[in-house]
């Protein structure tokens, strides 16, 4: 193996890897990161030092240091989904959902507003640009795909809660059956934290008991 390779080899084996930015004439360029640290690590690190100290405390916020690990890798857990509707009681649905006897996770009715609103935990690390989609068919139909960024956060102990913006179900007799879905959370690096595919319906009226 050549002296090119083998440096190859030792920034994988390292954790290092190389990111592309242009230089002044407009030409690319390598440029080769250092391998990527724990951030209990991290903080240990200089921890003597005030200054760098409070800079990183405002830096990170309020990190919880019991939900830090001693891998790199953070860490997401969707605890679940609740789905709100005006004048109705929140319906709450642990993840990974619970089917009922026809197969359906909840049923909502026919032209009315909901919004979701989910709850995570995040440990071991800063996980950066979380996101989520959420792509909804209809007889093989796709009907809607949601895509929405939530943003970075550091590990803390109590959930993260997210509420979507209220929306509206279709309404007409058309629009009523059974759609299916997947449900994903995944981060700027590609990293999927969740994949969930699910069956929902929407009815004329309210389920009597949801």
């Amino acid at each position: 193996m050549d002296d090119k390779k083998e440096n190859e080899k030792e920034k994988h084996e390292g954790g290092e890897h190389e990111e592309e930015e242009e230089d002044e004439e407009g030409n690319k360029r390598a440029v080769v990161l250092g391998p990527q640290v724990p951030l209990k690590e991290q903080l240990e690190l200089d921890k003597d030092d005030e200054s760098l100290r409070r800079w990183k405390e405002q830096l990170l916020g309020q990190v919880d240091t019991e939900q830090l690990g001693e891998t790199a890798e953070p860490e997401v857990k969707v605890l679940n989904l609740t789905i709100l509707s005006p004048g109705r009681p929140d319906l709450v649905l642990p993840i990974p959902f619970q089917s009922d006897d026809k197969g359906y996770a909840f049923a909502l009715k026919d032209g009315s507003p909901y919004s979701f609103r989910f709850s995570f935990i995040v440990s071991n690390n800063i996980v950066s640009g979380l996101k989520y989609t959420n792509t909804v068919w209809k007889t093989g139909v796709r009907v809607e795909n949601q895509k929405m960024m939530l943003g970075t956060f550091s590990p803390q102990q109590e959930p993260y809660i997210y509420e979507g913006e209220e929306e509206t179900t279709p309404a007409g007799i058309f629009a009523r059956g059974s759609y299916s879905a997947k449900l994903k959370f995944f981060d700027d690096d590609g990293k999927c934290y969740l994949e969930m595919s699910y069956y929902f319906e929407i009815r004329k009226e309210w389920p009597a008991t949801q």
